[in-house]
């Protein structure tokens, strides 16, 4: 995609999301752990200051940088989310169709979404690539000039998905590191010992997220395909009124597992790259693991044998398996509302996979 020479507008532009960036982190930053809270705010400092996943940061480098952040959304908690203005009129932040009309030809795409507990999320970055599959518009994006402090790598809304290539750069580095922690013989660490990190950090990060990028596209994919099965309105209803329990946790999971049974399981095997399969396995939630022993127990057989068959054995059971659990939890909240919570998390912790 052409990008535009940067222009005083474009950068007001840009400025106006980064501070509805702010205002969102301002008012969520806190449902984060101390640590994961840490861990972000770094990651954030090292974009904001365009510094090389080669160099480490330490905490005396982004101390007094957290402190004036911290500061500034105090401030900025109160606020109301900016209208962008493109061109001499305002659109709501919340716009994304009507915005990307008119930046898509100048090379960029923005974002406005709602994330879990219905945390919203804004990006304006460099358009990479724009592709339609399957009757689904997909948008990859480069360089971000704008971005929150959680960013997710991926959004899908509705018929759209988004892929932040930024993003997941570094969210794999926030995986890599996390194994550096504890270096033990692990699915994540089998993934990571595939790349040279010991080597160019930011060449093993480009060839990481080359291979799975193609495999969160099939998630999002999966995603979009789980809600014309499920109802995305009733299933967001559900999600977002159920109080934050074990029963949203596993809902989430359920939604998950269902979305790769239909995509994202068959492109792993027919891909049939290790540090690949390692990494979807390293990276599945504590949840998802606890209510998929199976599938686990088929990964390990896998990595002692080499036989895919056993993973894909367990393709065809999944989708149906989640599909019933998810459509059984959605009775439940239709019969009882919030109050469903309880019965939600006994029939799942019955119905294990």
């Amino acid at each position: 995609m052409k990008i535009e020479k940067m222009t005083s507008t474009t950068q007001q532009l840009i400025d106006t999301v980064q501070k509805n960036c702010h205002i969102a982190d301002a008012r969520y930053a806190g449902d984060f752990t101390l640590c994961v809270y840490l861990l972000k705010m770094r990651e954030m400092f090292r974009w904001e200051q365009h510094i090389s996943f080669n160099k480490e940061v330490g905490v005396d480098d982004v101390g007094d940088w957290l402190t004036t952040r911290e500061t500034l959304w105090d401030e900025l908690e109160e606020q109301d989310y900016l209208p962008l203005n493109i061109n001499g009129v305002d659109y709501k932040a919340f716009d994304n169709e009507a915005i990307n009309t008119v930046l898509n030809p100048k090379g960029l795409i923005y974002s406005a979404g709602l994330g879990i507990r219905c945390r919203p999320h804004f990006f304006i970055a460099d358009l990479k690539d724009h592709y339609q599959r399957d009757g689904v518009d997909v948008y990859i994006s480069g360089h971000e000039h704008a971005r929150d402090m959680a960013a997710p790598p991926a959004m899908m809304q509705g018929n759209l998905i988004f892929i932040r290539n930024q993003s997941l750069r570094r969210m794999l580095w926030e995986k890599v590191e996390e194994w550096r922690m504890s270096p033990i013989d692990s699915p994540l660490g089998r993934a990571v010992k595939a790349y040279d990190f010991e080597g160019d950090i930011e060449i093993a990060l480009d060839k990481m997220a080359t291979v799975e990028s193609a495999l969160i596209i099939e998630h999002e994919l999966g995603e979009v395909l789980a809600g014309k099965l499920l109802g995305d309105q009733r299933w967001n209803e559900m999600i977002n009124t159920l109080p934050r329990s074990s029963a949203e946790i596993m809902l989430r999971a359920i939604r998950d597992h269902l979305a790769d049974s239909l995509t994202t399981l068959e492109k792993l095997l027919e891909t049939n790259n290790p540090a690949s399969i390692h990494f979807y396995f390293g990276s599945l939630t504590a949840m998802r693991k606890k209510i998929a022993p199976q599938l686990m127990q088929a990964y390990e057989t896998w990595y002692l044998t080499g036989d895919l068959e056993v993973i894909a054995d367990q393709i065809k059971p999944s989708r149906q398996h989640w599909q019933q659990l998810a459509e059984a939890s959605l009775q439940h909240f239709a019969e009882k509302g919030a109050e469903a919570t309880s019965d939600i998390e006994k029939m799942v912790e019955q119905n294990i996979l």
